[in-house]
């Protein structure tokens, strides 16, 4: 049984950081692509970043700079630690597992950002 476990998320105050953790349980860690998406009221998900299983990095543009992906391949593990959180920034945040034709995604974490 695949399970993508995301935490970390809450209310951040702009300017503030917040780190995002997916804990993955029942794959073979190593084999697979790691993203984090999100999806705000009323909108689309959006691809906000993945790390491929060479280590290798993407950022959307809106984020680069601020975000940082990485992953614990020895505790498949992935992070997002987010830096100089912005109000466009809040949603909920997926983490999903990505190996040929295959997608496991987790549920969500939500987070808010607001003075």
């Amino acid at each position: 049984d695949v399970q993508l476990q995301a935490s970390g998320g809450g209310l951040v105050q702009p300017g503030g950081s917040l780190r995002l953790s997916c804990q993955a349980s029942g794959i073979t860690f190593g084999k697979y692509d790691m993203r984090w998406v999100r999806q705000a009221p009323g909108k689309g998900r959006e691809l906000v970043a993945d790390i491929k299983r060479s280590g290798r990095t993407n950022y959307v543009d809106s984020v680069k700079g601020r975000f940082t992906i990485s992953r614990d391949n020895a505790n498949d593990a992935v992070y997002l630690q987010m830096n100089s959180l912005k109000p466009e920034d809040a949603a909920v945040y997926y983490c999903g597992a990505h190996w040929g034709s295959v997608d496991y995604w987790g549920q969500g974490t939500l987070v808010t950002v607001s003075s």
